[in-house]
């Protein structure tokens, strides 16, 4: 079953993960130094916030699966709708190791497919202090208009 993603960068992680807390009427699942996420189940979405240096606004979007087989299905989609994709195994982003395809829409707005493998200590294996939210792939990053996404 898939969980729709979406990634949010923000200016003040305390602030937003109040606010969010409030509006989703739950308490983060995952709560790092400059890291939220919720697990909601209604709606069915994989909501995550992040404090990294970036832009405040929409980092990017996607979907989240139970199975390598799903997530070669998403991939099967990105493909269809002839633009490029770019895959990722064992990729280390927010907190978690997952397999991924990465694509990005005719506006630039980075879309994700992934499966969590699990859980690991860093955000990324990039650990440096200007390192930014997305974990999307740099070419990836360079067709959204050079920035993260």
């Amino acid at each position: 079953m898939k969980r729709f993603h979406v990634h949010l960068s923000v200016a003040d992680l305390g602030d937003s993960i109040r606010y969010y807390t409030s509006l989703f009427g739950a308490e983060p699942t995952v709560t790092k130094p400059d890291y939220a996420k919720w697990m909601l189940d209604d709606p069915r979405v994989n909501f995550a916030i992040s404090q990294r240096g970036a832009k405040p606004g929409l980092d990017h979007l996607g979907f989240q699966v139970e199975s390598d087989e799903e997530l070669a299905q998403i991939n099967e989609r990105l493909e269809s709708a002839e633009l490029p994709s770019v895959e990722e195994t064992g990729a280390a982003c927010c907190y978690v190791r997952s397999n991924k395809y990465w694509s990005v829409d005719p506006q630039g707005v980075a879309w994700e497919g992934f499966h969590s493998l699990s859980d690991i200590p860093t955000f990324n294996e990039a650990e440096d202090s200007g390192a930014t939210a997305c974990c999307a792939p740099k070419a990836q990053a360079q067709q959204a208009g050079g920035g993260c996404c």
